[in-house]
């Protein structure tokens, strides 16, 4: 009788001990734990950051394009309108501002979900977990959570993009997964075509260059859900290119002189400024007054690292190596290529980043010694560090919550002085600060320079002549011009330095 080499039919003893030491539990109940881990992301946010907010700068212009109550604001080359049909829903039947950071904030709890819910096959629902309570106790996933911006969406699909690529490539037969695939890149592509393009070029790398996915197989699936996913997302994008914009390559040069010119610029720095509480550094002249709130960054790579060797010695290597690649492939164009800096540019990035930093912490809380008991240093210390993390992060978090109520009286005045002064729509505001006042006013804004350009200054002009009800805000150290200096005017109070001048012919109230 012919018997097996007992090589074979051994169990691997050092692989057992290993699965046995970093955990490879049973997907036991994974609904509940990860359901568990994005209601408090969802509750975190109507708590902490849905309160008195209003809509920043670039939301006004995303909710305008669907917001029937409100005028259409001017659509920039670089944006793209996959938020604006995400918040399409709540804008048909409200206006509320509270209505649809309530929408967000549910549907971003969903979005962290299902993107975990990506990974249930591929690591243990304890990593799962953990990944998911440390991006959503990020100060930045929680205030982007209920706001309409597109870059906290290219996470989530980022996240899953790759979730999928990993069970395609361990089982070619997935159907859902190369499906789930093409979607998550579509998804990202419609919010950010950039993003895509990156995204895309990380994951057919990918598959390009590691010969166990370079099999047939596994290869034309991947590529056809990539490519397909990447060219439906941006349909949109590349038709409006062609009906407004003059072509592909005139709206990408114009998208890129908005950016400041696409080029070698390390803005290293400039990222770990904003995250003090800055929602944009443009130009980052901002010290950095708080090195605290930057620690976490400097950490990230050295966790990520460690979680990867964790994740090798599991078993895992596949699930920490390519989501680490992807985030910094997705993080280049931002930290080397733009000469200014958002922290949400990179919420790409910290979600995929938050699987191998998962491992690490996931491992440093379950060490234990040969005879099982757990040392108290080895329980204090994670516990102290993550508790000063989470202690900073709420910091920022009310930080940048606070400057957003800020802008929001500040916004609120100006339009109740434009009212004051007698302007009532349809109206025209233009000069400062007028694309994101005048959706607060409910005029409709026209700007002659910079990057929201919609009409010649000779236009503004003949507005002006005609006599239509038009607004013009004048900031510090800039001239009134010649048409409305002797326009009603008034000052605005949380805007030193700022006036508004009004049309003649309105009847104050």
């Amino acid at each position: 009788m012919y018997v097996l080499p007992a090589a074979r039919n051994a169990p691997d003893t050092a692989r057992l001990k290993r699965l046995s030491a970093y955990g490879t539990e049973p997907a036991g109940r994974p609904l509940l734990r990860l359901g568990a881990v994005a209601a408090l992301y969802t509750l975190v946010q109507l708590l902490l950051v849905l309160p008195g907010t209003g809509l920043g700068w670039d939301e006004t212009v995303y909710v305008s394009q669907v917001d029937r109550n409100a005028p259409t604001a001017f659509f920039s080359a670089p944006r793209a309108r996959g938020i604006s049909y995400l918040v399409a829903p709540v804008t048909a039947a409200t206006s509320s501002t509270t209505a649809l950071r309530v929408f967000l904030a549910l549907l971003s709890g969903a979005g962290l979900l299902a993107a975990l819910w990506v990974w249930r096959k591929l690591l243990p629902v304890s990593v799962l977990a953990w990944a998911g309570a440390l991006f959503g106790t990020l100060w930045i996933s929680l205030f982007y959570g209920p706001q309409a911006m597109p870059n906290l969406w290219c996470a989530f699909g980022s996240l899953a993009a790759v979730g999928c690529f990993l069970r395609v490539a361990r089982s070619p037969a997935d159907r859902a997964a190369r499906v789930g695939l093409g979607i998550c890149v579509a998804v990202v592509a419609l919010m950010r075509p950039p993003d895509a393009v990156w995204l895309v070029l990380a994951l057919g790398g990918a598959a390009l260059l590691v010969r166990a996915w370079r099999r047939p197989a596994v290869l034309r699936p991947v590529l056809v859900a990539l490519t397909a996913g990447a060219l439906f997302g941006a349909a949109p994008w590349i038709l409006e290119a062609y009906a407004s914009y003059g072509g592909l390559l005139s709206r990408l040069h114009r998208a890129s002189d908005i950016q400041g010119g696409m080029g070698w610029n390390v803005a290293i720095g400039d990222h770990v400024r904003s995250l003090q509480g800055r929602s944009l550094c443009r130009p980052c002249a901002l010290p950095w007054e708080e090195p605290h709130t930057g620690l976490w960054w400097f950490a990230l790579p050295l966790l990520a690292a460690s979680g990867i060797s964790v994740a090798v010695r599991a078993g895992r290597k596949d699930a920490a190596v390519l989501p680490a690649v992807t985030a910094v492939v997705l993080a280049l164009p931002y930290l080397f290529l733009m000469g200014y800096a958002a922290p949400r540019f990179l919420l790409p990035g910290y979600a995929l980043l938050a699987l191998p930093v998962a491992e690490c912490v996931r491992r440093a809380f379950a060490a234990r010694r040969r005879h099982g008991r757990r040392p108290l240093v080895l329980v204090l210390l994670p516990a102290l560090l993550l508790g000063s993390h989470l202690f900073v992060q709420y910091q920022v978090l009310g930080t940048a919550v606070q400057n957003n109520h800020r802008m929001t009286a500040q916004l609120t005045e100006g339009a109740d002085q434009l009212q004051r002064l007698g302007l009532r729509p349809p109206c025209v505001l233009t000069g400062a600060y007028a694309v994101p006042m005048s959706h607060y006013a409910g005029c409709t804004a026209r700007q002659s320079h910079g990057h929201d350009t919609s009409i010649s200054t000779a236009g503004l002009g003949e507005f002006a002549r005609q006599g239509r009800p038009m607004a013009v805000s004048v900031g510090r150290g800039h001239a009134t011009p010649s048409w409305a200096r002797d326009w009603p005017s008034a000052r605005l109070h949380l805007m030193p330095g700022y006036r508004v001048y009004v049309s003649p012919g309105a009847r104050p109230r």
